[in-house]
């Protein structure tokens, strides 16, 4: 009795084809980086919350900031209002920065980062797979802690406003994704996590403090230098178009800072790919 011969199709051994794009790859790739960081919320997710919440606590209700008003393009507006924005807009930028430096540094110290680049992935694949990742989380996080804050400010007779959802949407996404890019060239260049610290304390740290989060970079009292080093910010370009998208008002023009944060959003997601492409302190 002869065997009867395989039939072709999704099931005959061989070479599995792929068209232009590994889509299953880049799904699962993606995928992981969810999972990750969602099997940890309590981490990932709940802790940032706390920490915004907080920072809210202190400087509104501690430092009496509910009581006191922000003069911004010579309309003054309550620092409630003020505040909160920044806030959630700096839980978008850690997060980002976070899920993706954690993940590369994380995969090669412990070794196993190969299994990431021996499947057939190519460096764009990577590159979308690790900063949509990235991006999930820090705009999960953005939206969980927007809707936490508008309760909190609800109960405290002051109401989270919307001025244009599109600046919100726009400005969280470039965030969201900027950081996550530079997040994973952050993991690609660190050896360990001291280096990663580096990172997260001497540059996203202080640029996200002195970028308009706590204050309007042209507040009466401040040293001109503030304002200078601000223009040089980008971060500060992102806190305040999406500090216009809720109040309606901003330190800097907003077509401006979108044209900015557009382009240094595509730069960095350019930058990410070139490295991946390259192997950049992955395959040593």
């Amino acid at each position: 009795m002869t065997a009867a011969a395989p039939e072709t199709g999704a099931d005959t051994f061989g070479a599995r084809r792929f068209g232009a794009v590994n889509w299953l790859g880049l799904w699962t790739l993606y995928k992981k980086e969810v999972q990750r960081y969602l099997k940890v919320a309590g981490q990932t997710v709940l802790a940032p919350i706390v920490t915004t919440l907080l920072y809210l606590t202190v400087f509104l209700v501690a430092f009496s900031g509910a009581g006191r008003d922000v003069t911004m393009e010579g309309q003054v507006v309550p620092y409630a209002a003020f505040l909160p924005p920044g806030l959630i807009m700096m839980a978008v930028l850690s997060n980002a920065f976070q899920n993706a430096s954690s993940s590369i540094i994380i995969g090669k110290v412990q070794g196993s980062l190969v299994d990431v680049l021996m499947p057939p992935l190519s460096a764009a694949e990577l590159t979308v797979a690790f900063v949509a990742g990235a991006a999930t989380r820090g705009l999960m996080v953005g939206f969980i802690t927007a809707v936490t804050i508008a309760v909190f400010l609800a109960f405290t007779g002051t109401m989270l406003t919307l001025h244009a959802l599109w600046a919100v949407l726009f400005f969280s996404v470039c965030a969201s994704v900027l950081l996550g890019a530079f997040g994973a060239v952050g993991g690609m260049w660190a050896e360990k996590f001291d280096q990663l610290a580096v990172i997260t304390n001497f540059v996203i740290t202080p640029l996200t403090f002195l970028s308009g989060t706590f204050f309007s970079v042209h507040k009466e009292g401040l040293p001109g230098w503030v304002a200078d080093i601000s223009a040089f910010n980008p971060l500060f370009y992102l806190i305040d178009g999406f500090r216009w998208g809720f109040i309606g008002v901003s330190d800097a023009p907003v077509a401006r800072g979108a044209v900015v944060c557009f382009l240094l959003t595509a730069l960095s997601v350019w930058v990410t790919l070139l490295l991946f492409r390259r192997g950049y302190k992955l395959k040593d």
